[in-house]
């Protein structure tokens, strides 16, 4: 589709939502699995499901279950979540399941997960071997849609990732988290340190328990006297995130609470038929934009820009990371000053990358949403870049190829990793990011993913930053900006108009920061 004719889907005036879109249900999805663990990690029954109704700002959006099983000597716990979030009226659903088997002394074994965001499955299957070193496998299946016809073909498999990691020290997972949260007691002051492993995450997040007193707690218009319970988890490059759990003597949680992106997020135990029953409709509309103080007059033109961060209420502690195209120093008065400057490509740099740096080389393989090794994804490299002569050039073309290749922008559709968004063609900034990077890794240029908030001049009449996804290319001896969905709008590209907020693989860690950043501070001036 010619770059014109593009233009028309990605009117600055809607493209913050469709970029935003993404962020939004990957860092609901796994935060919401991860409460859902700390919930409901005491007390289950074998064999027993659960059943918990998820909420956001008081209108209910889905529910969870939890189901704990012991057979055999080994214990296997079951997380479940079905949700439907609406941006600008089109739906999205959002269905997750995680399973972790552990001994009956809470000592991993394996686990599986499965996460269906409107593209396809995706499943994850990791296994502990003796050395402690943990095997993942992970594959992806999914129905395919025709971008010219909008038929749909059979289920199209990925030919998987494998890889390996070692365990975090320590660690525990859902069993292991009952056992301790067993251990703990309900006595109120009294507190413990855990480094719990999420599945979906495939990370071990350090987190602070805290028993707090007994109080008064509205379950559905049924009122109970329930424990609370404060469990803090610091996210790496992120911060800390603050749950507040209201268990009952057994220490089953029947209500949690939390504040992700502004948004009151909520589980609460509830009957199976109203877990079940309809939903609300719950728009994340204006919770996602973040207004300027003023408007940015030709951004893309713009040699660099200076903004102001101001801290919102007791949010002091929220971090801005430092990279080649943006330097940042926290003030005097708490605020932070981010000054960003995009990098401009060095020419003469050659690929494949032959560099030895441990984190570059990391930027080079394949991994679970980046398959840079995936026989369409290298095709795909091949013809874009050409004869290039050096590694700027080949990320340019790189950019300009996925400008032009993506022809379909759509709310339906929901986190695609890069094998499956070579094969459909569609998606918002998150597939072209994801697409991006993995085809400059195939082609032997050192290439991330970032998440951060852009500039749009325009959105429902206010100019300000929404969250967004663009890639990150190691070019001579610097991390490049590019961005194929502002290529694709005629915006031009990466510009000084991104504040990044995080960066890696495209995995949903990554995209933390955006979750718990937004709400935390505004923009209070711009230079």
């Amino acid at each position: 589709m010619p770059n014109a004719m593009k233009g028309l889907y990605y009117i600055e005036a809607k493209i913050s939502f469709l970029r935003m879109r993404q962020n939004v249900k990957t860092d609901i999805l796994g935060l919401v699995l991860i409460v859902l663990q700390w919930s409901v990690c005491a007390q289950a029954q074998d064999k027993e499901v659960e059943y918990y109704a998820v909420l956001m700002e008081g209108a209910k959006v889905g529910y969870a279950t939890h189901s704990r099983t012991v057979a055999d000597g080994q214990v296997r716990t079951t997380d479940t979540m079905d949700v439907t979030i609406s941006r600008l009226g089109t739906p999205l659903r959002i269905r997750s399941a995680e399973t972790c088997v552990e001994t009956l002394k809470g000592e991993p074994i394996s686990f599986e997960v499965e996460q269906d965001m409107g593209m396809g499955t995706m499943k994850t299957v990791g296994t502990m071997g003796e050395d402690g070193t943990v095997r993942v496998r992970t594959s992806s299946m999914g129905q395919v849609q025709a971008p010219s016809t909008g038929s749909t073909s059979s289920p199209q498999a990925s030919s998987g990732q494998e890889s390996s990691f070692v365990w975090p020290k320590g660690a525990v997972m859902a069993e292991g988290l009952r056992l301790i949260e067993l251990e703990r007691g309900l006595k109120e002051g009294a507190s413990c340190d855990v480094n719990f492993f999420s599945p979906g995450m495939m990370e071990a997040i350090d987190s602070r328990v805290r028993v707090g007193a007994k109080q008064e707690v509205d379950l559905f218009s049924r009122v109970v006297t329930l424990t609370k319970v404060e469990t803090t988890m610091s996210m790496p490059g992120t911060g800390e995130i603050t749950t507040v759990n209201f268990v009952d003597d057994e220490c089953r949680a029947l209500k949690t609470e939390m504040v992700m992106m502004d948004i009151k997020l909520e589980l609460a135990a509830c009957e199976k038929a109203f877990a079940l029953g309809g939903n609300d409709v719950f728009d994340i509309g204006n919770k996602m934009f973040l207004a300027s103080p003023e408007a940015i007059k030709e951004v893309k033109a713009a040699k660099s820009i200076t903004y102001y961060l101001k801290p919102v209420g007791e949010a002091n502690g929220f971090t801005i990371p430092v990279s080649d195209n943006q330097q940042v120093a926290r003030l005097k008065d708490g605020s932070v000053r981010v000054v960003v400057e995009p990098i401009i490509a060095p020419a003469g740099a050659k690929f494949p990358y032959s560099g030895t740096d441990a984190e570059i080389v990391s930027a080079t393989r394949p991994s679970r949403f980046l398959q840079s090794d995936d026989a369409k994804v290298i095709a795909l490299a091949k013809r874009a870049t050409g004869d290039a002569k050096d590694a700027a050039e080949a990320a340019r073309r790189i950019e300009l190829f996925v400008a032009d290749y993506m022809v379909q922008a759509s709310l339906s559709v929901g986190y695609a990793s890069a094998s499956e968004v070579a094969a459909s063609r569609k998606g918002d900034c998150t597939e072209f990011a994801v697409l991006c990077a993995a085809m400059c890794r195939s082609a032997g240029v050192p290439a991330r993913v970032v998440m951060g908030i852009a500039y749009v001049d325009n959105f429902a009449g206010k100019a300000g930053f929404g969250g967004h996804a663009w890639t990150e290319a190691y070019i001579g001896d610097k991390w490049v900006g590019l961005d194929a969905t502002f290529k694709a709008s005629g915006r031009g590209g990466f510009d000084a108009g991104h504040i990044a907020l995080a960066s890696g693989d495209g995995e949903p860690a990554d995209f933390f920061n955006l979750a718990t950043m937004l709400g935390r501070f505004r923009i209070e001036r711009i230079e």
